[in-house]
């Protein structure tokens, strides 16, 4: 039997039923789904390019590193906010029309961010590009299992997400790349570009979705009630935040403590994107055959890596492979962490996909913050690591708390030995 959602939107969006149509259809699919993977690349090159660029844009603005980092901090910060208040509030609004809006809110955010003349002004510029950032992903997600064909749900999702992963591979390397050799501004004014390339795309691709259906303010926010979701969440908002604490700080990092030349910084941010790449894959298996224990393993090895960089930052050779090794354990929660969200959700889907993205961005904004502490007490550039590894431990005890209230609430629920 089809399923409801794909029936109506076979009957919306693609009325006819020949075998030219039927190619037309798997097309504009496509299409929709690369114009919103667009949209993640956009999103992901403006969120890390910042941390590769930090040293230019402190030196522009006449501020220290630490406080520059307060920038990371700033966007972060949108989106923690962004995700909750748009998914609430927008909880009626056309998905395709959301996603427009979100398009082209970040794009202004981001034109903000190439024009502003102090560091106040580029801070706020940062918080307004934040803002659409979780919804965003949020929206695309539910958006992409919509227009999915039937049993490819999950690959559909997969490849919107694939935006994110691409831009740490590509786009931050080559904007940071051309934000040392053009000035740090132009690497924001291509993200510009592709959040206008982006909005052209979405308005030609995406169907109208007039059949996907919304919800209301009263049940997306049904989802801060229950606890396991403000566990779960809170397990990445700590948890996370210690991968953060180094990338944050890595340009100088990689050339101050390890050795690199400047131009060796966008290889470092490269070979990060490959290991985030690598570590989603890695997340999505695990989750698969064993949700819990893989996030306890996967959260573990984030301390052990985080910890051992800070002997390991001091080689070319090892930093690296450290830098690689950071990213695919820190990368391979995210999956794990996202079902377990989704599986306690129960009907606040949108707001619980948007503030998935939202706890990483707090992790972000905690992982700069307490870097920068730790670097402007005189600690020195490997200490975010040590902390970081803190962070990932308290992470687990999170997890672990989240595990026992949970497996004590399941006795209750049991009503029959067939729910055994």
């Amino acid at each position: 039997m089809t399923p409801p959602s794909v029936a109506v939107l076979t009957a919306d969006a693609f009325p006819t039923t020949d075998v030219e149509a039927a190619r037309f259809r798997r097309r504009r699919r496509t299409g929709a789904m690369l114009a919103l993977a667009l949209g993640g690349f956009g999103i992901g090159t403006t969120e890390f390019v910042s941390m590769g660029l930090l040293p230019e844009m402190a030196t522009s603005m006449a501020v220290s590193e630490p406080t520059a980092g307060h920038l990371v901090s700033a966007y972060a910060l949108g989106v923690v906010v962004g995700a909750p208040l748009i998914a609430a509030l927008a909880a009626r609004v056309p998905r395709r029309l959301l996603l427009l809006a979100l398009m082209v809110a970040f794009t202004a955010g981001n034109l903000g961010t190439v024009f502003a003349p102090s560091f106040h002004e580029l801070m706020a510029s940062r918080f307004v590009a934040g803002l659409p950032h979780g919804a965003y992903f949020g929206v695309a997600a539910l958006v992409a299992a919509h227009l999915a064909e039937p049993g490819k749900r999950a690959r559909s999702v997969a490849l919107v997400m694939m935006g994110l992963s691409v831009a740490n591979v590509v786009g931050v390397p080559a904007a940071t790349w051309m934000g040392q050799a053009v000035g740090w501004r132009s690497a924001f004014a291509v993200v510009a570009v592709i959040g206008v390339l982006t909005v052209a795309a979405l308005a030609v691709w995406l169907p109208r979705l007039d059949a996907m259906p919304t919800t209301d303010t009263r049940t997306e926010l049904g989802a801060f009630r229950r606890p396991q979701v403000l566990l779960t969440l809170l397990v990445g908002m700590v948890g996370f935040g210690g991968m953060f604490a180094v990338y944050t700080y890595i340009a100088t990092t990689l050339t101050d403590v390890t050795g690199l030349s400047k131009a060796a910084v966008p290889l470092g941010l490269a070979i990060y994107g490959l290991g985030m790449v690598v570590g989603n894959y890695l997340g999505g298996w695990l989750a698969d055959r064993m949700l819990v224990r893989g996030l306890f393993v996967a959260m573990t090895a984030v301390a052990v890596v985080l910890a051992g960089f800070v002997v390991t930052a001091h080689h070319p050779v090892t930093a690296l492979v450290t830098v690689f090794l950071i990213a695919a354990a820190g990368s391979s929660i995210v999956p794990g962490l996202q079902t377990r969200l989704m599986d306690v959700a129960a009907d606040a889907q949108t707001l619980a996909a948007s503030m998935n993205h939202a706890a990483f961005n707090f992790a972000n904004a905690l992982g700069a913050a307490v870097g920068g502490a730790v670097i402007g007490a005189g600690l020195g550039y490997t200490a975010p690591a040590a902390v970081g590894a803190g962070l990932a431990v308290a992470g687990l005890v999170v997890l672990s708390v989240s595990v026992t209230l949970d497996k004590r609430a399941r006795p209750a629920a049991v009503v029959s030995p067939a729910a055994r």
